[in-house]
């Protein structure tokens, strides 16, 4: 941590030393409750009063305008709802700008499911909004406008005073989230015509869990928070008497020093564009830095993408978009909503500066990022050669992790449903039934099956990396029944950015594995690519009468898995640094071993519907069986397996986005018990690598298959559910 450069200061900011000094004594010495009325409450009174002064200060207002909250996205949902429930027997109609934070936008979906109609004001190429626009999203039915005063992404500071006069002109409330901007430029409230500001205490060098909202004398708002009558009765709760104090501070210092910060983070900013654009003169530049926050830097790199670059940077903290996204490569709704291409919004990083950049972190960090930049788009010999097989962590090549980053589902039905039905009748399994492979008839005595998988590095040693993806290929030969004969290779690999020894590692694992499968790969097909891919071709073979399928699943079945669940979290983890080398340890071995010995323990059974646990999850795998089969299922969530620490890492925040697709677009066919979170429900739709076979099987042979799978070696397999019935598919988790 010590020589990490910090550019993420629009994220948050450390606590200002003399922050943490005026906070120190409220630790234990001032620990009154402010509501009390003897002296220990009373000095807690002053000292809460003392900061309403103080951040009242900052932005021109008076202290009985100024109400503390948690933070900034409590106040924009204060500000929000507050307003439009006070006013609405005025009217229903509200309007915010298309490049607002998710705490005003999300505020606004779920207005609109209350009854509340909302429109978005656009904004032009340079993120400013369109205010002769304006105009025409007023309705008589408006009661609020809410625009942010400057961008946390890009930068750029909006016409807040043309905006509020020309709102107060209709008698129309204005409302501006001010979290970026205070303490980086000036705020007058007065001046810009606010009726409702949002103010973050960690944007501005005070603790975290903190925020304040600025009230207009005479403004009304409905309370958020009900309870006592703390806040002026506006928000109920006992203050967070330590936060207010360092947060009050930080308010008095940012007034004090706004024109030398002002300076500094400029100084800082214009160093380090000016260094970048000297070094990458190709470089994008998405905003009129003179019309954008003094500290803030949004630039992109052509058709490279943002996470690639900055996975190649350990040294360097910076963002790719805004920090407050959930993951997943998806381009940010403000460069969208400003009409940036794809190409430039995913190569797209945001660098910001704060009080404590130096001017030799500046050239450090542009000389960083220049280097990062040439060894991706225009590689050379040294940069290459400093990649070793034994040094290098391959996910930081890719913007993807293994299976996690399938097309989405919705995506893919679309595109098979749309795509001629085979007539051949020898054609026993084909893109129909939603396998993994296909089976095609040979003779009476034989069927070939044959399936192609490849993917992103899901893990950092590329021999393991290889060894998962063939044992991955090697699964759908495995689910279907069959015995793999042989195998191709699939390389994509980018030859100007890794030595070929990397890849030799790759192949090696694969070859590995393939040895373990009994079956040799031999031959395959390779190009060169901007991230390293590999799979494998896998050719297997079936009596046509015993082939499996993920569909045939009947009432009165039980459901066995085989490996424990959770790779995907885990592996989103170890990529971003969350996870340790056990938890790492125990993901890669599972996502190693074969399914060959299980699968040769449901041969000896009858199988109903058989498939392997991949990208789409068990959520995903598991719908198409029971939508396949018309069935319906039921699962029991407390006995799914799930690997050592997969539940703290997914409340850590350690979720991909194939997580978040299979939940989103699998739930219309999953009905969840109530008492299961939201955490556990993306655990249920986590994206797989490489993981266990999923059998539908006569219940009556349930504790024959479990003891058969124990002799044959396979470890964790359990009977997580029963197939309930014949119906549409839906699956009850309990």
């Amino acid at each position: 941590m010590k020589d990490l450069i910090y550019l993420d200061y629009n994220a948050t900011t450390p606590i200002d030393p003399e922050v943490e000094a005026t906070m120190r004594p409220y630790l234990n010495t001032y620990f009154g409750n402010p509501s009390s009325r003897y002296s220990y409450g009373i000095d807690s009174r002053k000292a809460v009063e003392l900061a309403r002064q103080q951040v009242a200060a900052l932005i021109g207002a008076s202290p009985e305008e100024i109400i503390f909250t948690s933070g900034g996205s409590e106040s924009d949902n204060h500000a929000l709802k507050g307003a439009a429930f006070a006013l609405r027997n005025k009217g229903n109609h509200i309007i915010v700008s298309t490049i607002e934070h998710p705490a005003i936008l999300e505020v606004c979906t779920w207005l609109h499911k209350q009854g509340f109609q909302i429109s978005y004001l656009p904004v032009n190429e340079n993120c400013l909004a369109e205010v002769d626009k304006l105009e025409e999203l007023i309705t008589p039915q408006t009661i609020l406008i809410s625009v942010m005063h400057a961008n946390n992404e890009v930068g750029t500071i909006q016409p807040i005073a043309q905006l509020a006069a020309f709102a107060h002109q209709h008698g129309i409330l204005f409302h501006t989230d001010a979290a970026q901007s205070a303490g980086k430029i000036k705020i007058d409230v007065n001046a810009l015509g606010i009726d409702l500001l949002t103010l973050a205490g960690h944007k501005m060098y005070a603790p975290k869990g903190i925020g304040a909202l600025y009230i207009r004398k005479g403004v009304v708002l409905d309370n958020l928070i009900h309870g006592a009558g703390q806040e002026h009765n506006l928000r109920a709760g006992t203050e967070n008497l330590l936060e207010i104090v360092g947060f009050g501070k930080a308010a008095e210092i940012a007034a004090r020093d706004l024109q030398k910060n002002i300076r500094h983070l400029k100084e800082m900013r214009d160093l380090l564009l000016n260094e970048l654009l000297e070094q990458i003169p190709e470089m994008h530049i998405h905003t009129d830095i003179e019309m954008s926050l003094p500290n803030t830097l949004s630039v992109a790199f052509k058709g490279i993408p943002a996470d690639t670059l900055l996975s190649t940077l350990p040294e360097l903290a910076a963002s790719a978009g805004a920090a407050c996204h959930p993951a997943g490569v998806t381009s940010s709704h403000v460069l969208l909503a400003m009409g940036v291409t794809t190409e430039y919004a995913m190569g797209t990083i945001r660098l910001s500066t704060g009080k404590y950049s130096t001017l030799d972190e500046m050239k450090s960090a542009a000389t960083m990022i220049a280097r990062a930049y040439q060894a991706i788009a225009a590689p050379t010999t040294e940069t290459k050669n400093a990649v070793t097989a034994d040094t290098i962590k391959l996910t930081q090549f890719t913007h993807g992790l293994g299976c996690a980053c399938k097309m989405q589902p919705a995506d893919l039905e679309k595109i098979l449903k749309n795509l001629p039905v085979t007539t051949d009748p020898n054609v026993l399994v084909g893109n129909a039934s939603g396998d993994d492979a296909a089976v095609y008839l040979i003779n009476q005595e034989q069927a070939i099956v044959q399936t192609l998988d490849f993917f992103t590095p899901i893990v950092d040693d590329p021999y393991d990396f290889g060894a998962i993806a063939a044992a991955n290929a090697l699964s759908d030969i495995y689910a279907m029944g069959a015995k793999p004969l042989f195998a191709l290779n699939i390389v994509a690999f980018p030859v100007q950015r890794l030595p070929l020894e990397v890849l030799e590692q790759i192949l090696l694992g694969a070859a590995d594995k393939a040895t373990e499968a009994g079956i040799s790969i031999i031959g395959g097909h390779s190009i060169d690519d901007t991230e390293p891919k590999f799979g494998m071709c896998v050719t297997g073979l079936v009596h046509p009468q015993k082939a499996w399928k993920n569909i045939g699943a009947q009432p009165g079945d039980v459901l066995i898995l085989t490996k424990p669940l959770g790779t995907g979290i885990i592996s989103t983890a170890v990529k971003s640094g969350l996870a340790d080398e056990n938890a790492a340890a125990e993901a890669c071995k599972w996502m190693k071993q074969l399914n060959h010995k299980a699968s040769l323990a449901f041969s000896k059974f009858p199988v109903n519907a058989c498939t392997d646990i991949t990208g789409f999850g068990l959520a995903g795998h598991l719908s198409e069986m029971t939508r396949g089969s018309n069935v319906n299922a039921e699962i029991v969530f407390s006995q799914l397996p799930f690997m050592k620490q997969v539940k703290e890492l997914a409340l850590a925040g350690a979720i991909p986005g194939g997580t978040h697709r299979n939940y989103d677009f699998y739930k219309e066919w999953i009905r969840w018990n109530a008492i299961l979170s939201e955490t556990e429900k993306l655990m249920f739709c986590d994206a797989q690598t490489s993981g266990g076979l999923l059998v539908s099987i006569p219940e009556k042979y349930a504790e024959q298959v479990l003891k058969e799978l124990s002799d044959q070696g396979v470890e964790n397999a359990v009977v997580i559910g029963r197939i309930s019935e014949n119906g549409t598919g839906l699956i009850h988790v309990i």
